[in-house]
């Protein structure tokens, strides 16, 4: 049984997840490079050859001045799970605008993230962006390859590979006549895990 001290920690820990994410568009969308990269973890993985925050700048740097002029970054649901006090997995939903050339381009996605406290602080280990769909906002991202950008082909954005259900709902239709069993809940804290079914990551296309 958690004490009371591990409890509130918990709470405590929970609510800077969230204000961790909400400060990421926030500093992202106002161009603060400096306070978005200090959400992350100072060895940050970048690339394969690149760490660190000041690689992260740059990245961004280069990326938000190729591809945009202007974003705004919405966030929805939010689901967090530790793995231990300075640990912790979640998921986050995100709409997004982008302002590139004479286009507005709307995106869904959702972050699978890994959250560490580091010297008192949450911050992120890692983000792993799965995209639904990007497209501009009068042409409507019907059938397949929903990643539109202008001037791209399209091309499919993982939003579904995180987890296995997807494929299985598609693969696996209901018999006539037969009432479909059901699972046992998730266990308490493990609701992630339990839908991941030990999938493996999907690699992803980020521009």
């Amino acid at each position: 049984m958690p004490t009371l001290e591990e409890r509130i920690d918990r709470l405590e820990s929970l609510d800077e997840i969230r204000q961790l994410v909400s400060k990421y568009s926030l500093s992202l969308d106002m161009r603060d490079l400096d306070a978005h990269v200090n959400l992350f973890a100072a060895d940050i993985r970048v690339s394969r050859e690149l760490t660190g925050r000041a690689a992260l700048k740059a990245w961004l740097d280069d990326t938000l001045r190729l591809q945009f002029t202007g974003t705004s970054h919405h966030i929805g649901n939010h689901i967090i799970e530790f793995d231990d006090p300075d640990q912790a997995h979640g998921i986050v939903y995100s709409k997004n605008e982008h302002e590139t050339g004479d286009e507005w381009v709307i995106m869904q996605m959702m972050y699978w993230d890994n959250y560490e406290r580091m010297g008192g602080r949450w911050v992120f280990r890692r983000r792993l962006p799965c995209y639904w769909y990007a497209t501009d906002l009068n042409k409507p991202p019907v059938g397949d390859e929903k990643m539109r950008w202008p001037d791209r082909e399209p091309y499919d954005g993982a939003y579904h590979e995180l987890f296995p259900s997807w494929k299985i709902f598609w693969k696996n239709p209901p018999k006539d006549g037969v009432t479909p069993e059901v699972a046992a809940p998730a266990p308490i804290g493990e609701f992630l895990k339990t839908m991941r079914a030990g999938h493996p990551d999907p690699k992803i296309r980020v521009r």
